[in-house]
């Protein structure tokens, strides 16, 4: 086993100037080839991995802090720090470090060294130390002076640190301080506040430890009230001896332990509140006060969590019914804070720590908690869950699994954090959006574990969809149970989104389960009655969510909505919203769009034959053209399986007019035998050579024939939409058909001898236009017969465009002959 000396935990400080945790492994120096040079390198312990791999740089600053840390930057804004599990290992490290500089052991900082003038190199080299001016309140305005000139130089600074640690003299300052305060000399104080000022920013830790302990701290907050730039000083004092309450929710025994909350509360309290906000130049001299603040919440955590005793006063005192209101909001709150300071400890640690909290039984505790009436307390808890969701989701599904075998539905814990949800008082549903991502972490697929013996996805979806889904979809049902939402007010929507939200989260990452609750509850058809909603957002909401239902693509969910006939609904809400412009009437047109790409087509199907005589007339769009398009094409293919079969012989042997294709169709020409190649034949592969010539080129003259018609009536709708340019929508309503079966319900009119192409300026076609669907110029399908062969040019992303060009030279319009079911699609 490795040495527990060398055990280390890797820190870097990040932009918020919080320390994160890069792992623990154990420390080694050595020489590395590649970095030119003794480094320090941490292995982890768990898989032997390289965390760090730094050269000990000569002309870097190291740190040595509270015995136990070595803090350094390797660059400008990225400091490091190694956390020493024993001082013995620290200081062999420290020896290391010291030994490649040239430096003694027992300084608590190397020397940076910095660009610096000959002048002041020589006078700094030439001074082995800095002599301060005897500490009397006369000499208060040199020390000032002589504190801000150290300043801007790292040898002045360090030495005047040393300089102030040896003779003691902040005590001696503190003293003066009381001296001043008394003879109320403003102008010593005034220069007090500086040196003291000045002291934070040499940033060492050290001094830090002098000025933080008991008998000084509260002296240099008093420094620190005499601003010179502000008229009245300030009370920081009074307020943490007569404001601030130290409250011991539960009696702590450890005196040490005590007086590290004492020291912590106070050195936060005199980063946040007292010291002025740190210019760009002085942020980085305070990371040694950020660090030292950082780890006393590491140590204060692991000393509560030894503490046996305590927490197990604690969480009985929480659970015991007799204990008074005040009282448990007070441990819900310490609970809270004692949870909110273990986010600063490593990954090992606060696994450990969220363990002991698990063993102590603080799930069930927060389940009493989330039971009461009290609204700040169960604000409180609700943060506490928050914490252990995130950082252990697995052991709150445990938890409530093992809770459903002996528990009735209505007080398990999830299904109270779902009433919590609906019932939030707060009319923004602040709280009501935590817990919807709490939910949301926890029917979360992706941190759900996988093992050999279960599999935890199966176990605990089955499990929420059985005990929970009902709570989480009552108001949803309550609120559509006539045509129009029965509540409309601005927190019953905004709770509907947050409801539609997650189910749509749950119809993209779970299976069968949603599935099944949605078809056998049908719930799609009470989601779409808020699409009548006078709210945008709900409308949206429950748009998104059959969205997502049709973007899966499953004939389960299709057949589900052609049979209840869903997309009514979404017609008629289309219909409703008229000619405005808005995200409503893209994102459904988006969802028709996204049909007729996909080419789904039971959908297709359904939507032309029961919502095409509402959608003909929206022309600023080609979405509904073409999906009037894909369902013809299919019928096409059903009524002339044999034309079917024709359009794949014919597109297996197109000659390609692309240069990449070329090598296959020379290969393909002199692999066939010139005996084969006659005059009046079409090139088609030699195994369909057995077909019958005449049959295939009938079957083909009647496919061309009804191209023509419908290719004319689709060019009669270009043509008309591009001399009207952008329109609006305008949505004609007319369900009656015509009697006479000599003419359909839309006539040609006079504008189908316009020669505009459908990709002019402004045409629906064109990108200039809102809504348009971009589409590329048609090409030309060149048919010849004349000496035998029939050349195709094959376009895959535009098959059914190509025999448009032999429309353009014919130049006729022809009386449509087709069955009732090929109608004219566009009315006048």
């Amino acid at each position: 086993m490795a040495d527990t000396r060398r055990r280390v935990k890797v820190y870097t400080l990040n932009e918020d100037r919080q320390w994160d945790d890069r792992g623990t492994g154990h420390v080694s120096s050595s020489y590395v080839e590649r970095l030119k040079g003794m480094s320090l390198l941490v292995r982890a312990e768990s898989d032997g991995s390289l965390l760090l791999e730094s050269k000990i740089n000569p002309n870097t600053a190291y740190q040595k802090q509270q015995d136990t840390l070595i803090v350094w930057s390797e660059a400008e804004n990225y400091d490091l720090a190694l956390s020493f599990q024993e001082k013995a290992g620290c200081d062999e490290i420290w020896e290391k470090i010291c030994q490649v500089q040239g430096k003694d052991p027992s300084v608590d900082i190397t020397q940076e060294l910095v660009e610096e003038s000959e002048e002041e190199r020589f006078d700094d080299m030439s001074s082995p130390g800095l002599e301060l001016p005897p500490c009397e309140l006369s000499r208060l305005e040199e020390l000032a002076e002589l504190v801000a000139a150290s300043l801007p130089s790292p040898l002045r600074r360090e030495k005047l640190a040393l300089a102030l640690e040896n003779e003691g003299y902040i005590k001696k300052l503190l003293e003066l301080f009381h001296v001043c305060e008394d003879l109320e000399n403003v102008e010593g104080l005034h220069h007090l506040y500086e040196i003291i000022k000045g002291i934070f920013l040499l940033n060492r830790t050290a001094l830090f430890e002098v000025m933080f302990s008991e008998e000084c701290i509260m002296d240099v907050i008093g420094c620190l009230e005499y601003d010179p730039t502000l008229s009245l000083p300030r009370k920081h004092r009074e307020f943490l001896t007569k404001t601030a309450k130290f409250k011991e929710v539960i009696p702590i025994s450890d005196p040490e332990l005590k007086q590290k909350i004492h020291q912590t509360y106070r050195v936060q309290y005199i980063q946040d509140m007292v010291l002025p906000t740190p210019s760009v130049f002085e942020e980085n001299m305070l990371s040694t006060l950020h660090s030292f603040i950082f780890f006393n919440k590491v140590e204060i955590v692991g000393m509560l969590q030894e503490d046996e005793k305590f927490l197990t006063e604690l969480f009985a005192q929480l659970t015991d019914d007799s204990t008074d209101d005040d009282k448990r909001q007070e441990l819900v709150n310490f609970l809270k804070e004692f949870c909110a300071f273990s986010q600063t400890l490593q990954p090992q640690n606060r696994d450990s720590f969220f363990k002991t909290l698990s063993s102590m039984g603080i799930l069930p505790a927060l389940e009493v908690i989330l039971g009461m009436d009290d609204v700040q307390v169960r604000s409180a808890a609700t943060d506490i869950f928050s914490y252990l969701v995130e950082y252990n989701p697995s052991m709150v599904r445990e938890f409530v699994m093992q809770e459903a075998q002996q528990n009735d539905d209505d007080i398990l814990l999830i299904n109270l954090i779902i009433e919590h949800m609906i019932c939030d008082p707060d009319p923004e549903l602040g709280g009501a959006v935590q817990l919807m991502g709490l939910l949301r972490t926890l029917v979360d697929p992706e941190n759900m574990l996988a093992t050999a013996n279960k599999t935890e996805k199966t176990e605990f979806l089955s499990f929420f969809y059985k005990h929970c889904m009902h709570v989480l979809t009552a108001p949803l049902l309550a609120n559509t149970t006539e045509e129009k939402p029965s509540k409309e007010d601005f927190q019953t929507a905004q709770l509907l989104a947050l409801i539609l939200e997650l189910l749509t989260f749950c119809v993209e990452h779970h299976t069968y389960h949603i599935k099944n609750y949605i078809i056998n509850k049908d719930i799609l058809r009470r989601v779409l009655v808020l699409m009548g909603s006078k709210h945008a957002f709900v409308a949206l909401c429950a748009l998104r969510f059959m969205r997502k239902i049709i973007g899966l693509k499953d004939e389960f969910y299709n057949r589900y909505i052609m049979k209840a006939f869903l997309f009514e609904a979404v017609v008629k809400a289309f219909l409703n919203n008229g000619s405005r412009y808005n995200l409503l009437n893209s994102a459904i047109i988006e969802m028709f769009e996204f049909i007729r790409v996909e080419d789904i087509k039971s959908l297709t199907a359904h939507v032309i034959e029961n919502y095409w005589k509402a959608l003909e007339d929206v022309d600023y769009v080609q979405t509904f053209k073409g999906l009037k398009l894909r369902y013809e094409q299919q019928r096409e293919r059903q009524d002339n399986p044999k034309l079917d079969s024709m359009r794949s012989i014919l597109r297996n042997n197109r000659y390609r007019r692309d240069a990449r294709t070329l090598e296959e169709e020379e290969e393909m020409w002199f692999n066939t035998e010139e005996d084969e190649m006659e005059d009046g034949e079409p090139v088609i592969l030699p195994t369909d050579k057995s077909k019958n010539d005449d049959e295939i080129m009938d079957h083909f003259g009647k496919f061309i024939e009804r191209k023509k018609l419908k290719d004319g009536d689709e060019k009669e709708v270009l043509t008309k939409s591009t001399l009207t340019g952008r329109q609006s929508p305008s949505f004609k309503l007319s369900f009656s058909s015509s009697t006479s079966s000599g003419s359909s319900k839309s006539s040609l009119t006079s504008q189908s001898a316009s020669s505009n192409s459908p990709g002019s300026p402004g045409s629906p076609g064109s990108p200039g236009s809102p809504g348009s669907i971009a589409k590329s110029t048609p090409h030309t399908a060149a048919i010849t017969t004349k000496g035998g062969l029939i050349g195709l040019v094959d376009y895959p992303d535009d098959d059914d465009e190509e025999e448009e060009e032999e429309e353009e030279e014919d130049g006729e319009e022809k009386e449509p002959s087709a069955p009732l079911t090929k109608k004219s699609r566009l009315g006048s």
